[in-house]
């Protein structure tokens, strides 16, 4: 059973309703908690910036629910719930709107990093919006709850403004908690694919390390019970959590036997087993144990000793003489003097061998895991670092928006325009569209070739100021489509941020998240 990420306990009073100016208090609306202590984030950062950032340079864009297909609405189609509302952003609070020409990206927009239901790290598009502590993030919903294996949130989640390449130039934020509508949590209501979420201040890294955990177990289900228990762990974050059988050494036992196999040993071990017994003879050995021998040249014996075992200790090497008759050979002398005949010594070959032993133990259960231990550094708050974005809502259609976002991935006809490592923009007035498919009947839509994967989650941003870089968050990219059927991608599509967009925003946008070092 699916447990709602937010306003669960609101959805049939405050939200259902078309009055939603009055945001709801947080206090009154449940919420996931993605890393519930900052001990806890502080393991999820460390994840994220150990191994030299190897899961961040290795993560691939998000590819589920990217292409949808869409249509235009020509009747119908979103429409304002109350009153058209702007929230205004951080820093713009006593300002006006100006226009300019110049496109200057916004420093908001960044990638958020998570592990997907294929447990391989991916990111999303991602922007800063105003909020109370300036520490709120707003993306798609499907870039924060996971949809394929309905495990409630995604795992290991955190913001990164302006990411390239392995740099993070203001830190990671690692996400607190995570907001999102009752009908996308429960009905996966493409109309309400829309998630935000508190941040904890930001850290960069001052030094690494790494620590080992290793558990032997008797029993594999002991053992995969505590291999949950590591990966369900909210108070750290164990990475690389393998379970292995292992041989008992202390417990041979006869072959066949239940949760037991056959290990390769040392020449050592096995003599223990089969006391008094000449390791190059032929037995008869101990039941529980065997060998397995091979005659071999004298070019992979490569040694003048009779015997011999392997550096490891596992293979016994040794030779057996094989004679050849001794033959005659004259040996000239003067005349007169009679001949005399001299017996050659005998020439000697060899036969070679070499023998691995196997013990049948019974089997334990090996848990390893390890935990990325990272100095950090506190670097302030997103909102103070990089600003954030206002928040539109109720709006008319028709209004022009720019989309910053992250394109990767290709067209449907292979072409690939954009690679992802970039922010990119696109520009075009908004209008009503459709995905039956996900559910959606009330989207809207813009006009852009953006790719989809890495472009979920993007921004789109009304009255935009170029050169203060703000403006209002208006719609975020959920999927992209190919409408016209030329195999080209055209146009991307977004909820429509409505009265209820508005309360899912209130509940959290006066949330405080804290620091974690």
């Amino acid at each position: 059973m699916k447990r709602s990420l937010a306003l669960g306990g609101i959805a049939a009073g405050l939200l259902a309703s078309a009055a939603v100016a009055v945001p709801a208090h947080a206090d009154s609306v449940p919420s996931v908690v993605l890393a519930n202590t900052p001990f806890a984030a502080k393991q999820v950062a460390a994840f994220w910036y150990g191994e030299n950032k190897a899961n961040l340079i290795g993560a691939t864009p998000y590819n589920v629910e990217t292409k949808v297909v869409a249509k235009h609405v020509s009747g119908g189609g979103p429409s304002a719930s109350t009153k058209p509302g702007t929230v205004p952003a951080i820093g713009d609070e006593k300002k006006s709107t100006s226009k300019s020409k110049n496109v200057n990206l916004p420093k908001t927009t960044g990638k958020v990093f998570f592990i997907g239901a294929d447990h391989r790290p991916h990111w999303c598009t991602a922007t800063s919006v105003q909020s109370s502590y300036h520490n709120l993030v707003a993306t798609a919903g499907h870039c924060v709850y996971d949809t394929e294996s309905n495990r409630e949130t995604l795992d290991k989640w955190v913001f990164i403004p302006g990411y390239y390449q392995g740099k993070t130039p203001w830190g990671i934020y690692v996400g607190k908690q995570a907001f999102t509508h009752y009908d996308y949590d429960v009905y996966e209501d493409g109309d309400r694919d829309y998630a935000f979420v508190t941040v904890y201040n930001g850290v960069l890294p001052t030094s690494a390390g790494v620590t080992n955990y290793s558990k032997v177990w008797e029993h594999k289900w002991q053992a995969y019970k505590d291999a949950g228990r590591l990966k369900n762990d909210k108070s750290t974050v164990w990475s690389k959590v393998d379970v292995d059988s292992v041989g008992d050494p202390d417990h041979l036992v006869p072959v066949g036997t239940h949760e037991s196999d056959k290990f390769w040993i040392t020449t050592e071990t096995f003599a223990k087993a089969n006391p008094g017994k000449d390791l190059k003879g032929d037995g008869p050995w101990d039941a529980r144990t065997g060998v397995v021998t091979d005659q071999i040249t004298g070019a992979q014996y490569n040694s003048s000793k009779d015997w011999y075992v392997s550096q490891d200790g596992k293979t016994l090497y040794w030779r057996k003489p094989v004679a050849v008759e001794a033959v005659a050979t004259p040996t000239p002398t003067p005349t007169p003097t009679p001949t005399a005949t001299a017996i050659a010594a005998p020439a000697v070959t060899y036969t070679y061998y070499k023998r691995t032993f196997w013990g049948n133990y019974d089997l334990d259960y090996k848990v390893s895991a390890r935990v990325f231990g990272i100095g950090l550094k506190d670097v302030g708050r997103l909102g103070d670092n990089v600003g954030g974005q206002g928040l539109a809502y109720n709006q008319k259609l028709g209004k022009n928006v720019f989309v910053f976002g992250y394109p990767s991935g290709s067209h449907p006809d292979g072409n690939y325009a954009y690679t992802g490592k970039t922010l990119k923009w696109s520009y075009g007035k908004t209008f009503a569209a459709s995905a039956s498919a996900i559910k959606a009947e009330e989207l809207v839509g813009v006009k852009s070739s953006f790719t989809g994967e890495g472009s979920i989650g993007s921004s789109w941003l009304l009255s935009y100021s170029s050169n203060r870089r703000l403006g209002y968050l208006n719609g975020v990219t959920i999927g992209v489509s190919d409408t016209d059927k030329n195999n080209r991608i055209d146009t991307s599509v977004s909820p429509y941020f409505d009265g209820e967009l508005y309360g899912v925003y209130s509940a959290a946008k006066g949330l405080w998240s804290g620091k974690i070092v």
